[in-house]
């Protein structure tokens, strides 16, 4: 376990914690410690690659669980495809509404417009 928290820079009690969730295989033991295999580096990885875009635990658990599965069965595939569309839908309109809004001219108090009646009287 101490080395597969190392190797991904994960803590040994998330690692514990997703193998209860059976997110990575129960590895066999040796003189009591945890022997992941050489995979378990890149499961890791798409459990944190899809934590950081916003899927639960139980997403990733499902979308690990269709990865796994023949082709034959199809079952959740489609569901995940559907669901991982809907999120790039909405990152991509977060990401142009971010854009837009940098985009656009700042405005200070001092460059704000001014109705005519103060401008006139400022002049006064």
């Amino acid at each position: 376990m101490g080395e597969l928290a190392s190797r991904t820079g994960v803590a040994a009690s998330a690692l514990r914690y997703w193998e209860e969730l059976g997110l990575l295989p129960a590895p066999p033991r040796v003189s009591g410690q945890r022997r992941y295999p050489p995979f378990a580096v890149g499961l890791v990885g798409v459990v944190v690659s899809l934590r950081n875009i916003g899927f639960t635990l139980q997403e990733v658990k499902a979308f690990i669980a269709a990865r796994c599965r023949p082709a034959t069965d199809g079952g959740a595939v489609p569901t995940q495809d559907h669901e991982l569309d809907q999120r790039i839908a909405q990152a991509q309109v977060a990401h142009t509404a971010i854009a837009h809004g940098l985009a656009c001219p700042q405005r200070t108090s001092s460059s704000a417009p001014t109705s005519p009646a103060r401008s006139t009287m400022a002049a006064q």
